[in-house]
């Protein structure tokens, strides 16, 4: 069972792209236990996918102002000398549904206004099935919340803890908050497009509120 805390956070100025994904987009469905790719490109504007540099990668769910860590897909990978990654989706992360997305968290490069927090750029939503866990009650509330959520595109975002967080449950019990990581079994990839357009964006920190909760109420 994948357990963690919930970090709120407050809705942030609005953030140029940079990391563009171009899979998943809106319209992608991956299966659960087969192997997939998560791939992107520079979008040419500031940052620059250089200054961007290593990032993590992993599976989101959430809106504008909670996200929740379900699967790390990668701890670093320089977003400018790679342009994709593979890897597996866990079954055990949550149900079928579209209310998944990428998220990549810059491990240097700060925010523009708000420097004390790393720069972010998320996916659009994507659908995953196969799949056999349950989001507990908070981690569905932040889910529905999603009318606030505006995960790529250049527009308000918010982001999530740069150490992550986990609320999703195998088919036999339900996730519960506290602290933790994701699953070692979990592989790793995480932001729903306005538009179901792939694109990435750098979210700003501006007006960040961290606080600790059990479990996700977001977008």
């Amino acid at each position: 069972m994948f357990a963690a805390p919930l970090v709120a956070l407050a809705l942030a100025a609005q953030a140029l792209a940079t990391v563009y994904p171009t899979s998943p987009v809106g319209t992608t469905t991956w299966t659960a236990g087969q192997q997939v790719s998560i791939n992107w490109q520079d979008d040419n504007s500031s940052p620059s996918l250089e200054q961007f540099g290593d990032a993590k990668v992993s599976i989101y769910v959430g809106n504008a102002q909670q996200q929740t860590l379900l699967q790390s897909i990668s701890e670093s990978v320089n977003v400018a000398t790679t342009n994709s990654i593979q890897f597996t989706p866990d079954a055990s992360i949550g149900p079928n549904g579209a209310q998944y997305f990428i998220r990549f968290e810059s491990l240097a490069f700060k925010d523009a206004t708000q420097p004390q927090y790393p720069a972010l750029a998320f996916s659009s939503k994507f659908t995953l099935s196969g799949m056999s866990g349950e989001f507990n009650s908070t981690v569905q509330a932040q889910i529905d919340g999603q009318s606030t959520a505006p995960i790529a595109g250049q527009t308000s975002a918010a982001a999530g803890s740069s150490t992550g967080s986990v609320a999703a449950s195998t088919t036999s019990s339900k996730a519960s908050s506290s602290t933790g990581s994701a699953s070692s079994t979990a592989s790793a990839a995480k932001a729903s497009a306005t538009d179901n357009a792939a694109f990435g964006v750098k979210a700003g920190w501006a007006g960040l509120a961290l606080s600790a909760v059990i479990g996700i109420a977001m977008f």
